[in-house]
């Protein structure tokens, strides 16, 4: 019975094509602060062996870099894009009371507060944008 059946060992299933062969080079301090300042720039910190095989044998290598400054930069801009979404939505329910609750001149004279202060978001607004195409040029290379 033994015979017809299978025993699973357990354990990771073996490779068809196991890595076997090893080499070893010596750099000098030059050489390896090069290596290091490549190596970190691919991202690959804990990986060196992939990014020499890369370099060895002209593979592409496709890595993605992060600017945390800029996330964070794109993060916040894009919270404040929704609270002035948000603006926009409460502007429409005041305009839609000041209608039916005051008298026509009183909600004139109100629209025209309201209308100074949209104004102002607009200046504001733009600004942002010049911030962001001016962020954009500086540090993202767009």
């Amino acid at each position: 019975m033994a015979t017809e059946k299978q025993f699973n060992k357990g354990g990771r299933p073996p490779k068809t094509d196991p890595c076997r062969h090893r080499y070893s080079i010596k750099l000098n301090d030059a050489d390896n602060a090069q290596f290091l300042s490549m190596l970190e720039e691919t991202g690959l910190k804990y990986n060196a062996a992939k990014f020499i095989k890369t370099c060895l044998f002209k593979r592409e290598l496709k890595y993605v870099k992060f600017d945390k400054a800029a996330m964070d930069y794109y993060m916040r801009l894009t919270t404040f894009h929704s609270q002035f979404r948000a603006i926009g939505v409460n502007y429409n329910q005041v305009v839609k009371h000041l209608k039916m609750t005051f008298t026509e001149k009183m909600a004139l004279a109100m629209l025209y507060k309201l209308e100074k202060a949209t104004i102002e978001l607009v200046t504001i607004n733009q600004r942002i944008i010049d911030l962001t195409r001016e962020f954009e040029e500086k540090y993202l290379n767009i």
